[in-house]
């Protein structure tokens, strides 16, 4: 295995593997890879800051499509934002998946 985990530690749904493929194919996953404006944790307490940035990354289904997936994201985090805070999406950009075809019989 490429990344072992702990003893303890599980991953989710291993005991279903139709449900554990499901997660990591087909089902929207986002997550945040890099962010800035963020205080060091040693240092970090419950402050306002002017200023956070964050880049995300969703990840889709195969079969959606990714300009459509981007507009509703986008939708999601200008719209009726918290505390009135200003939110701006800058350099976003879309990539479709792949999803292979039922061969037919004779291939």
């Amino acid at each position: 295995m490429k990344f072992p985990l702990r003893d303890e530690v599980v991953w989710m749904n291993q005991d279903n593997l139709p449900e554990m493929y499901l997660d990591n194919i087909w089902r929207p996953n986002l997550s945040i890879t890099g962010a800035g404006g963020l205080p060091d944790y040693r240092k970090a307490g419950n402050v306002v800051r002017a200023q956070t940035t964050v880049r995300c990354s969703l990840r889709i289904s195969p079969v959606m499509n990714s300009e459509e997936a981007k507009q509703k994201l986008i939708k999601i985090l200008t719209t009726n934002v918290p505390y009135n805070a200003k939110t701006t999406v800058l350099g976003s950009n879309a990539g479709d998946g792949f999803c292979m075809k039922v061969l037919e019989p004779w291939l």
